[in-house]
C-alpha cells in the first residue's frame, strides 16, 4: 500500500494499540482504516480468516513470537512505531492533567449525610456557585478541558462541603450543585478520552440528581452515557441509555427530551437504521424548535443547545448512515453559524468536515478543512478531533489522494 501503509502508522488509535501489542486492536483499527476485510488481513500476516477473528473479538491471543513477527511484516509496521512501542510514554493520547481523575469514595457520604461544621450557606453564596460554574462551562468551550480539571475539582469539594452549613431548600440545592459539578467533571474526563472516569463521574452526578429530584439532570447524565456509548461504537447500548434518558426522568425540559432524542437517532446511524435514525431526528426537530420559543425554561447546561447544534448532530447521524452529501452540508451548514467561542467544537466538527469530504471523493475540501481544524486540535482537540483528522488522512491515502500525503505530514509534525 506504501504511502498510505506509512500516514496509517501514525493514527492515534493504531500506534496506542501496538504500544499495548494489543493485537486485536490493531486489527480491527487497521482493517478500518485500510478498509480491508479480515480474510485479506489474513492473508497478509499468513493467518486463516477463523483466527484473525479470534484474535480481534479476544478469544485469542498472539504469544507466537514467530506469528507476531508476521504480523509486523505482513502489515508494514514502521521501525520507528515499533522502537516507540516500548516507551508508555509514546502514548500520543495524553491523560488527565491531575491525579486521582476518579471521584473521591467518600463524596457521595459527604453529600448525603449530615457532617460536622460551624459555617452556614446562604443564597447568595449559591449564587455565585452557579454563575461560576456557567462561566467555567464556557470557557471550557473555548480553551479545552485540560487547565480546568483540578480548579473543577477543588470546587466541587468545596460545595460538599458546604453541605454541613446548608438547612432546608439550601440543602437540596447544595446537592443539586454537586450533580451539576459532577457532570461537568464528567464530560471533562470524556473529552480527555478517559472514559472509566467519565463514566464513575455520571454516575456519581446521576445519583445526587436523584436525590435532589432534578429530573433534567439526571436525564442529561444518561444522554451524555449514550454519548459514551456512540463515541466507542455502542449503537444498540446508544440507543438504550438514550430511550431511559427520554422516559425514565418526567416532567424534563422540552431541551433536555430533544438532546435524548438526537442521542437515539445517532445511535441507530451507529447500527444503520435510517429509517428510525430520520424518525428520530425529525422528534428531536420538533422539540428543540419548541424548546427555543421558551429558553427560561431550559436548566443552565443546555446553553449549546440550539438550531446550530442540532444541525452538526445532524451531520453526525449522515456521517454513521455512509450519506457524505447530507454530512457535508449540516455539518458545513452548522459551522458556519457556529460562535467563534466555541474553539473546541469548531475544532471537531472540522474534523468531521474533512472526513466527510474525503469519503465522497472531494479531496481538496477535505485537505483545507483538516488544515483549518489542525491547529486547534493540536492544542485542545485531542483525542477525538485529532483522531479523526488522521482517519481523514487515511481515507485519502486509501484513495491515492495527493493531499492524504500533504495532510499526514501536517499531522506527523504535531505528533
Amino acid at each position: 500500500m506504501g504511502d498510505f501503509d506509512t500516514g496509517l502508522w501514525s493514527h492515534p488509535r493504531l500506534a496506542a494499540a501496538l504500544v499495548d501489542e494489543d493485537w486485536g486492536a490493531v486489527f480491527r483499527t487497521y482493517r478500518q482504516l485500510a478498509g480491508i476485510s479480515q480474510m485479506r488481513l489474513g492473508e497478509l500476516v499468513g493467518l486463516v480468516q477463523p483466527d484473525v477473528s479470534e484474535i480481534e473479538r479476544g478469544r485469542r491471543r498472539v504469544t507466537s513470537v514467530e506469528v507476531r513477527q508476521r504480523i509486523i511484516e505482513g502489515l508494514g509496521v514502521p521501525r520507528e512505531r515499533l522502537s516507540a512501542a516500548a516507551d508508555v510514554g509514546a502514548l500520543p493520547v495524553p491523560g488527565l492533567a491531575f491525579s486521582g481523575a476518579a471521584p473521591d469514595e467518600d463524596l457521595l457520604s459527604r453529600v448525603t449525610n449530615a457532617v460536622d461544621g460551624t459555617h452556614r450557606v446562604d443564597t447568595a453564596t449559591l449564587d455565585w456557585l452557579d454563575r461560576l460554574l456557567a462561566e467555567h462551562r464556557r470557557a471550557e468551550d473555548f480553551i479545552g478541558s485540560r487547565p480546568l480539571v483540578a480548579v473543577m475539582g477543588q470546587q466541587l469539594r468545596t460545595v460538599v462541603d458546604l453541605y454541613a452549613g446548608a438547612r432546608g431548600p439550601l440543602a437540596e440545592r447544595v446537592v443539586r450543585l454537586a450533580a451539576e459539578h459532577a457532570q461537568f467533571l464528567a464530560w471533562m474526563a470524556q473529552d480527555q478520552g478517559q472514559s472509566a472516569a467519565a463514566l464513575a463521574w455520571y454516575d456519581r452526578s446521576h445519583e445526587w440528581a436523584l436525590e435532589a429530584a432534578d429530573s433534567d439532570m439526571a436525564a442529561t447524565t444518561l444522554s451524555m452515557k449514550a454519548h459514551m456509548a456512540w463515541s466507542g461504537g455502542r449503537g444498540q447500548r446508544c440507543v438504550r441509555l438514550a430511550e431511559a434518558a427520554r422516559w425514565s426522568a418526567p416532567n424534563t425540559s422540552l431541551g433536555v427530551q430533544g438532546m435524548a432524542a438526537q442521542m437515539q437517532a445517532r445511535g441507530h446511524a451507529l447500527s444503520h437504521a435510517p429509517d428510525d435514525a430520520h424518525r428520530l431526528l425529525d422528534d428531536a426537530q420538533d422539540l428543540i424548535s419548541r424548546a427555543a420559543q421558551r429558553p427560561e425554561d431550559e436548566p443552565p447546561w443546555m446553553y449549546f443547545y440550539d438550531e446550530t447544534w442540532f444541525t452538526l448532530q445532524r451531520g453526525m447521524a449522515a456521517m454513521h448512515l455512509g450519506d457524505w452529501r447530507a454530512a457535508t452540508r449540516h455539518i458545513g451548514t452548522g459551522l458556519d453559524a457556529l460562535p467563534a467561542g466555541y474553539r473546541r467544537d469548531r475544532a471537531w466538527y472540522l474534523s468531521c468536515l474533512a472526513h466527510s469530504h474525503a469519503a465522497a471523493g472531494e479531496a481538496e475540501q477535505a485537505l483545507a478543512a483538516a488544515l483549518a481544524s489542525a491547529p486547534d486540535a493540536a492544542d485542545i482537540g485531542r483525542p477525538h478531533a485529532w483522531n479523526e483528522l488522521h482517519t481523514t488522512a487515511s481515507v485519502l491515502l486509501r484513495r491515492g489522494a495527493p493531499e492524504g500525503r500533504r495532510l499526514a505530514d501536517v499531522l506527523r509534525e504535531h505528533d
